[in-house]
């Protein structure tokens, strides 16, 4: 996510995070920062870095999902020479690397329990011992850490620990999806659509279409700001028409009129019990190869006509719109003789 995009918003739900963390940055207490996918969980580590008295030092970014288990603890702790297979030379871990600063996890929830355990005392004595070696190293570095699970959970179940949670939700901010962000989605669409205008030299910013606004607020988004901006930023560098305001949309970027079958798709074989995966639809019969000619036919064109309606007969909005080049589209429109239908 863009530096500072998650800051733009006016709801009620998302001054409160905001506020939140600008309330618990000076303090010298780890921080948990919590939400969903795409909300902007790096963006408060931070701001919580930035407006605390360790802002001219170190901001150490680590995700714990990023790693197999078996290197989690020496890329945490560094390691010694020789303390394993490729550790050819000694190494500082990330809270060395963030002494007298700032040490941000990400995707907490992921720690195997060793790792957590071994986490919870590096907090608890502020000492870190290297993988392969016996001697403490003292390090002074403020926590804070992100998940979108839920920890509770997990430590009632067993797969937490339930005091690395306590120690490390001295304060709990949680972030709010987008869904819940009264006014910001219409917000956010125009802050990211005049930023990708600018970036593509237009003269101005139109502004989006009506159905298309209409359109951002119903959406969902399960992927929040981060797929916001995706969507945003695809529908205008689509769009070829700076003078009118921005008239196509498309949320999923894999959708396609042409879209392969998977090859995992199909009918079980065998006793006709149900399959795991998707059955395909049935596929009609036909008696000629030219009855199969003319139902392909008949079935493009009207993908085509559906398309040109959707972009208002601009034809290189329609050929971005399904994928293909502008040649290709105007040789489909020459095909199936299409005209301008306004």
């Amino acid at each position: 996510m863009e530096r500072g995009s998650q800051f733009v918003g006016q709801s009620s739900a998302f001054l409160d995070a905001v506020e939140r963390a600008s309330l618990a940055a000076p303090m010298q207490r780890p921080v948990l920062v919590v939400g969903e996918r795409g909300t902007g969980k790096e963006l408060i580590a931070e701001r919580l870095h930035r407006l605390s008295n360790r802002w001219g030092e170190p901001l150490v970014v680590m995700n714990c999902a990023a790693l197999p288990e078996t290197l989690i603890e020496a890329e945490l702790f560094g390691h010694e020479a020789g303390a394993f297979t490729g550790a050819t030379k000694a190494r500082e871990g990330r809270f060395e690397e963030a002494d007298k600063g700032t040490l941000f996890l990400d995707e907490l929830g992921t720690l195997s329990m060793a790792a957590q355990e071994r986490l919870l005392r590096a907090v608890e004595y502020g000492e870190v011992t290297r993988i392969g070696s016996s001697r403490p190293i003292r390090v002074d570095v403020r926590i804070v850490a992100a998940t979108n699970e839920d920890l509770p959970r997990l430590a009632r179940e067993g797969t937490f620990r339930p005091d690395l949670l306590d120690r490390l939700s001295f304060e709990v901010i949680t972030l709010p999806p987008l869904r819940v962000r009264e006014g910001d989605v219409a917000v956010l669409a125009d802050y990211f659509g005049r930023r990708m205008a600018a970036e593509l030299h237009w003269e101005g910013w139109p502004g989006f279409a009506e159905h298309v606004a209409a359109s951002f607020e119903e959406h969902p988004w399960p992927g929040n700001v981060r797929e916001l901006r995706n969507v945003v930023e695809r529908a205008v560098y689509r769009w070829s028409d700076w003078e009118n305001p921005v008239g196509y949309v498309q949320f999923d970027p894999f959708e396609s009129p042409w879209k392969p079958l998977s090859s995992e798709a199909g009918v079980s074989k065998g006793t006709g019990a149900a399959s795991d995966t998707p059955e395909r639809a049935p596929v009609p019969s036909f008696d000629s190869i030219d009855d199969l000619r003319g139902a392909v036919d008949a079935h493009e064109r009207a993908i085509l006509e559906n398309a040109l309606g959707r972009n208002r007969w601009n034809q290189r909005q329609t050929a971005k719109s399904l994928g293909l080049s502008y040649d290709q589209l105007r040789h489909a429109v020459k095909k199936h003789g299409l005209t301008d239908q306004d």
